[in-house]
């Protein structure tokens, strides 16, 4: 349990710390010296421990937010934090029922729900603004689709990301109903998408794509690439439409979010 002291944050690890009974994560996949069972021990170890750190967080900002001595503002902030945080703690859920394995094994992905597409991308629209000194707009109608919400979350996430990272100052962010989809366009104001300009770690614009168009395509919707009216890059995520929920007949179809 945190007692409310700082605590400095872990910079490096001597050789073998970090590591259970002799097992080393590094001898995976058919390394010398790996041994499956350990290393499995030791991904659940580590879940648990990251786990308890996020719910010290949660615990944390929670305190925060009801407090007296903060204004509207930093409330604000914190209330963003808090909502980020819950979002990593459901993606470690995820890990937990996977079990830690990678989903190469011919499995499903989780079931698709009806959530409200606008609804969440404009809550990760919401927290990148506190991340970024780029201006984020944000435009979009109520729209519903098929999805996870927790794989759209990180859809959403990853091409934000990538837009605000070579940005010049701005990054446009439109939801829009088309034809029995629903769009999630991402526009930015950078070089294009390939273009050649020195760029902090390069190689995450392409990973981050790829995580994309794997999470969208496992639920039948795809992922197109074009220039944009500002000259840079258009990330356009299609995603099969749903109807809109009959409140008459489903009182709680508006409570789509993953709960703790």
């Amino acid at each position: 349990m945190n007692d409310g002291r700082s605590r400095p944050s872990p910079v490096g690890a001597p050789a073998g710390v970090g590591t259970l009974a002799g097992a080393d994560p590094r001898g995976f996949h058919g390394e010398p010296g790996a041994d499956r069972a350990e290393h499995v021990l030791w991904r659940r170890r580590l879940r648990h421990d990251i786990r308890h750190e996020l719910g010290t967080i949660i615990m944390l900002a929670s305190a925060v937010v009801v407090a007296d001595d903060i204004g509207d503002t930093s409330r604000a902030r914190v209330e963003q934090i808090l909502g980020e945080t819950r979002w990593l703690d459901h993606l470690l859920r995820q890990l937990d029922e996977d079990g830690g394995r990678d989903r190469d094994d011919g499995r499903p992905p989780p079931g698709p729900e009806r959530i409200r597409v606008d609804v969440l991308t404009a809550e990760v629209v919401t927290g990148m603004r506190l991340a970024t000194a780029h201006e984020v707009c944000f435009t979009g109608g109520e729209a519903w689709a098929h999805m996870d919400p927790v794989a759209l979350w990180r859809a959403v996430r990853n091409v934000l990301d990538n837009a605000c990272r070579v940005a010049e100052g701005r990054v446009n962010v439109r939801v829009e109903a088309d034809r029995g989809w629903v769009a999630v366009q991402v526009d930015d104001d950078g070089p294009g998408f390939g273009a050649h300009r020195d760029r902090p770690r390069p190689g995450l614009a392409s990973l981050g794509l790829g995580i994309v168009h794997d999470l969208i395509s496992g639920y039948g919707g795809s992922l197109e690439i074009r220039t944009c009216e500002m000259g840079g890059a258009r990330v356009r995520m299609l995603l099969p439409a749903a109807p809109p929920p009959d409140p008459a007949a489903d009182p709680h179809a508006d409570d789509w979010r993953p709960h703790p």
